[in-house]
């Protein structure tokens, strides 16, 4: 078994269609991407002892919010420490591994739904459940950037789609399952638990035995690589704990940062914010189908700009999200004076679409800036910055509109300082991305450290290969 799990009995023989390799990493990312739904299991969760209503022993919203956030720091941490250890077993175990920690979490969360201990949701979802969203997220993304060298941006863009766009598959999958299994006994979470994770564990597993490396010589029909026309796309490595080292490192950790605190902040909140913005004119019906509008420019975004900084360049890309993102947050507080619930649409769209796309283009400027060789553990590591902003970004905006609201604004009006300071936030990104220049020759690996990285990795040959012939 572990000789099947192995980094060489990954690599691809020849005349392997690289083609295969994007719905492997779509059926690992497509699973994860549930987190994003989890939310439909808090108002069922608070009801699992009184069933039709909550009862004083039911767990309450609070306690549960922190299954979420346990899983996003988990997610954060292990792809940081799993980064370095995906480069070294590759793709293929990391992600096996994540399928069981990931089907896993749920089963112990079912446990946990029917002895009613919220320790086992913490630990089931939160940490073990986190642990395979981490490992699950960069395994893919860094296969896909070693298979198309000829456009990063659009590889790592496809699978980092699929992590937006599981909640559309894991929330009425989530909501079917709980209603065929509810009864005057259950409100059905424990079964759908059970169910989904053995769902997800198959679906990850698939992935995980599908997964290829390529092999040593391999390159893209008719590609050739073109060196020297963007300084900002390496022709050499940089070792993951050099990375560290880097200005580089610290910059690109703060744009993304600035971006996902921007925008996760008030994806938390639209349902609320456009309701009360527009009091009356939106019910909370087309309130929900507004989140589902902004779902879909969240996932579709990943794709196209992503895919369109193998164009504009990366450093490029992300000039367009801290210009014209600032103008937008700004301009939504506006909208609401005017009461121009369209515009206010479209603005929120477009937010959401370059929200998505700062996670899917980050692969592939790390890619360009420190190689390829160690981009899945620098990548691991530098989603630190998702858990941080995970964090600090909804904190932000939910203090910030009680503040306002305690000192008499109404709340209509509570978001407007909010969106100035997002604005504000985007600003200081685009002086962090002025700021990216291309990581000094010191810091690259010289042959001696590349050879030794190739005997200690196991088969990572393979992919060094790939890797230099990567610089167009």
């Amino acid at each position: 078994m572990s000789g099947f799990f192995s980094k060489q009995h990954s690599i691809a023989r020849p005349g392997y269609n690289r083609w295969m390799v994007p719905p492997a990493a779509l059926s690992v990312h497509l699973c994860i991407g549930q987190a994003y739904a989890f939310s439909v299991f808090n108002d069922p969760l608070t009801r699992v002892l009184g069933i039709i209503g909550s009862t004083p022993e039911d767990w309450e919203l609070t306690t549960l919010g922190w299954i979420f956030s346990l899983a996003i720091v988990f997610l954060g941490v292990s792809a940081a420490f799993g980064g370095k250890w995906l480069e070294k077993v590759g793709p293929r175990l990391t992600m096996f591994v994540a399928a069981c920690c990931f089907g896993g979490g749920f089963l112990i969360s079912s446990l946990g739904v029917y002895l009613h201990e919220i320790w086992l949701l913490y630990l089931g979802y939160g940490v073990i459940g986190g642990i395979g969203l981490g490992l699950g997220y960069v395994s893919p993304v860094s296969t896909l950037i070693k298979w198309f060298p000829d456009r990063r941006g659009m590889a790592t863009g496809m699978a980092i789609m699929g992590f937006g766009g599981g909640a559309m598959i894991g929330a009425p999958l989530s909501v079917m399952l709980m209603d065929h299994f509810k009864s005057s006994m259950s409100v059905g979470v424990m079964e759908a638990f059970l169910v989904m994770g053995g769902l997800y564990f198959v679906s990850m597993l698939i992935g995980a035995l599908t997964i290829r490396l390529p092999s040593a010589d391999w390159r893209p029909a008719g590609w050739t690589p073109k060196t020297g026309q963007n300084r900002m796309i390496i022709n050499h490595h940089v070792h993951i704990d050099q990375a560290l080292k880097t200005p580089q490192f610290y910059l690109l950790w703060l744009v993304l940062c600035l971006n996902v605190t921007a925008g996760i902040g008030v994806l938390g909140q639209a349902s609320v914010m456009i309701q009360e913005m527009f009091k009356g004119a939106v019910t909370p019906a087309a309130a929900a189908g507004f989140v589902g509008l902004l779902s879909l420019f969240n996932m579709g975004g990943r794709f196209f700009w992503s895919s369109a900084s193998d164009f504009l360049g990366r450093k490029n890309t992300y000039f367009v999200f801290f210009t014209l993102g600032p103008l937008l947050y700004a301009a939504v507080p506006t909208m609401g004076m005017l009461g121009n619930i369209g515009l206010f649409i479209i603005l929120y769209a477009v937010i959401m679409s370059m929200y998505g796309g700062g996670f899917a283009t980050i692969p592939a400027y790390l890619a360009d800036i420190f190689g390829t060789r160690f981009v899945g553990g620098i990548h691991g590591r530098l989603l630190t910055a998702w858990s941080t902003a995970g964090v600090l970004g909804p904190v932000l905006v939910n203090y910030l509109r009680e503040f306002q609201i305690e000192q008499g604004v109404a709340k209509a009006d509570a978001y407007n300082v909010t969106m100035y300071l997002m604005a504000g936030l985007l600003a200081l990104g685009f002086l962090c991305n002025l700021l990216i220049r291309p990581v000094h020759e010191k810091h690259h690996m010289d042959r001696d450290e590349i050879d030794d990285a190739v005997s200690i990795g196991n088969g990572a040959g393979s992919e060094l290969a790939v890797s230099e012939t990567s610089t167009n």
